[in-house]
């Protein structure tokens, strides 16, 4: 009886050695990868936002891609687009708000995706590499370990060749080079998928609610009205009535179009990452 005793004894005592050995093996949790995003209405998707609230937005999409990835860490990424937002908008009344004041870790990764609304200032060609450089600059100071990748823009001038664009992403190519800061590309992936889909494939539509028959409103989902006076639609549900209507095919992205910007930066990041976190301390 005294030796099954001490038996029983040893055993309640072995899980806990092997417990605290077994702890003692599990690697600490993998750092999240935080990812930031700066850019204008293209880049944050208010209208897609207001429209389908509980879909899956540019943010979600790279995350849920990256995830997909084998060997990543987890990976956050945290989108500051503002509407008619410009360079030197984020510098003068965003940037401090916005930027500076995130809270947590710093950050990893930062893509730049300007342009679009630059373009409309004065003296763009001498004004927007000037803002570009001053971001830059306060982007090193305050996110010495993050690295920057300058974006160009997608289409948003018609007809082809996008001469707003164009004009505007060959400042951004210049202003990258002199930086020695890696360029993404966006505009050239955006238009591969166009080739492919179609532009209204991966653009939303929207015009004032005046502007829809009267008879013909009831055909409008509830959601499509949720920006008041104007209707939203994602896809081509109603193009067939409401396609002559002037403006209907906007040029923003719908979630479609963000699937292709999202694939391009997830693609662009997997690699990146894996530098990133095998890198000697």
């Amino acid at each position: 009886m005294k030796f099954l005793a001490g038996c029983l004894a040893l055993l309640s005592i072995v899980p806990c050695l092997f417990a605290g050995a077994a702890s003692e093996a599990t690697p600490p949790p993998a750092r999240r990868i935080r990812v930031l995003l700066l850019g204008d209405s293209t880049v944050l998707g208010s209208m897609p936002r207001l429209v389908a609230p509980n879909a899956d937005h540019l943010e979600r999409i790279v995350e849920k891609l990256l995830a997909a990835e084998t060997n990543l860490p987890p990976v956050e990424v945290i989108n500051k687009g503002v509407d008619g937002g410009s360079i030197r908008s984020l510098l003068d009344s965003q940037y401090e708000k916005e930027v500076a004041q995130l809270p947590g870790h710093k950050l990893d990764f930062i893509f730049i995706r300007y342009g679009l609304n630059d373009a409309r200032i004065a003296n763009p060609e001498t004004e927007f590499p000037k803002a570009y450089h001053e971001l830059i600059a306060r982007l090193r100071k305050d996110q010495p370990n993050a690295l920057i990748t300058l974006e160009t823009s997608i289409r948003f001038d018609t007809p082809a060749p996008f001469p707003s664009a164009e004009k505007m992403n060959k400042l951004t190519c210049e202003v990258a080079a002199s930086e020695k800061l890696p360029l993404l590309d966006t505009h050239a992936l955006f238009e591969k998928e166009v080739e492919t889909q179609g532009l209204p494939a991966l653009t939303y539509r929207r015009v004032k609610l005046d502007q829809i028959p009267e008879k013909q409103r009831s055909l409008l989902p509830k959601e499509s009205l949720a920006f008041p006076g104007y209707v939203v639609v994602l896809d081509n549900t109603l193009d067939v009535q409401f396609r002559n209507i002037p403006g209907w095919f906007d040029r923003h992205p719908n979630l479609a179009g963000y699937h292709v910007i999202a694939d391009g930066i997830a693609k662009y990041l997997a690699p990146k990452i894996r530098e990133r976190v095998n890198a000697p301390e």
